[in-house]
């Protein structure tokens, strides 16, 4: 195995190192994009690629940029639909950070001529 793989796999969302004390009090939105999400279709076992687009205000706490990626790479060979993938980074990220807001946009490439967008937005839950 790999050294990335074997940091992917290993992985853990909950190590106290993946997150960060925020040193400000204003409010300000940071906006991440991670354009290269994968995981399997449960029913076939094809693999769905995806845009993330992530925006979130911070209270508290930020997540280390590293980890987010190692987070979203750990579903890389997760068998897991569309729908669970934006409410499980959703709602990880969200009980993890509490933010002041935030909002997950889950953009799947087509196919089979069906383009799935999932938007999970705290502002309007």
């Amino acid at each position: 195995m790999k050294y990335g793989e074997k940091e992917i796999r290993e992985f853990d969302i909950n190590a106290e190192e993946n997150f960060w004390p925020n040193e400000h009090e204003k409010n300000y939105t940071i906006n991440i994009e991670l354009p290269e999400f994968m995981c399997m279709c449960p029913r076939s076992g094809y693999p769905d690629f995806a845009t993330l687009k992530l925006a979130y205000q911070p209270d508290r706490t930020v997540i280390e940029l590293k980890a987010l990626k190692l987070y979203i790479n750990s579903f890389i060979h997760r068998y897991i639909s569309h729908e669970n993938v934006a409410n499980e980074i959703y709602d990880t990220l969200h009980s993890k950070l509490q933010p002041k807001s935030m909002k997950l946009i889950a953009d799947f490439n087509p196919r089979g001529n069906v383009h799935t967008v999932i938007e999970i937005d705290s502002e309007k839950c």
